[in-house]
């Protein structure tokens, strides 16, 4: 069986990793609005709003995602064809991960916790970006498994608004590890072996032999 060759142009919509409520958002608007943008207006003022409430877990820290989520969520049914729009799955990234740890910092959640977190989210990245390049994308149910990058936030904010932050990023570091190893071994297991390459067999099983050159 040949192995699947590269994608010749990724879709950019996948790399955003978007949940169901940006989803949602980038369905009503449609391809109305380019997406680099909104996107990096919305890395801007999570920055300004993390720098304001700097220190300490506030309301005004906490609204980060919902921000984001407005800013950037209305432009995920753009077909991210333009010629720059490539940066807007990177600056959602980094928002993500800024985002999850500033605000682990300041409630002073354990280091060890945040690290876990933002170590699989990056993994789950980094699975969906080499599965695009081969042209064998995540299978939707994962996508939709593993929350989003609104959905991941949104969560976190949630958790801070109630006084769990440490609970809740232990909670959904566990839950995405789970999920992450559990889709990966199965996808391993359920991969054909391939017999390209392998010497070929004679009637009895044991290696034919090749005629003398």
């Amino acid at each position: 069986m040949p192995r699947p060759g590269p994608a010749r142009e990724a879709d950019l919509r996948v790399l955003r990793d978007d949940g169901h409520l940006a989803t949602a958002l980038g369905r009503l608007t449609g391809d109305a609005l380019p997406p680099l943008l909104p996107t990096v207006t919305g890395a801007a003022v999570t920055l300004v709003l993390l720098l304001a409430g700097l220190g300490e877990v506030s309301g005004i820290t906490l609204f980060a995602p919902a921000a984001v989520l407005l800013l950037s969520g209305v432009a995920a049914g753009h077909p991210h064809d333009g010629r720059f729009d490539w940066m807007a799955p990177p600056v959602l990234r980094a928002t993500e991960y800024l985002y999850l740890l500033a605000l682990g910092h300041q409630a002073g959640v354990p280091g060890p916790l945040v690290y876990v977190l933002l170590t699989t989210v990056a993994l789950h990245h980094g699975d969906v970006v080499h599965r695009t390049r081969w042209a064998a994308g995540p299978p939707a149910w994962v996508m939709r498994a593993m929350l989003g990058w609104d959905g991941r936030m949104l969560l976190v904010a949630a958790g801070g608004m109630l006084g769990w932050l440490p609970f809740t990023y232990g909670l959904l570091a566990g839950y995405l590890t789970v999920l992450l190893v559990w889709e990966t071994t199965t996808s391993w297991l359920a991969t054909p072996v391939t017999t390209a390459g392998e010497p070929p067999r004679n009637g009895w099983g044991g290696v034919a032999s090749t005629p003398q050159t």
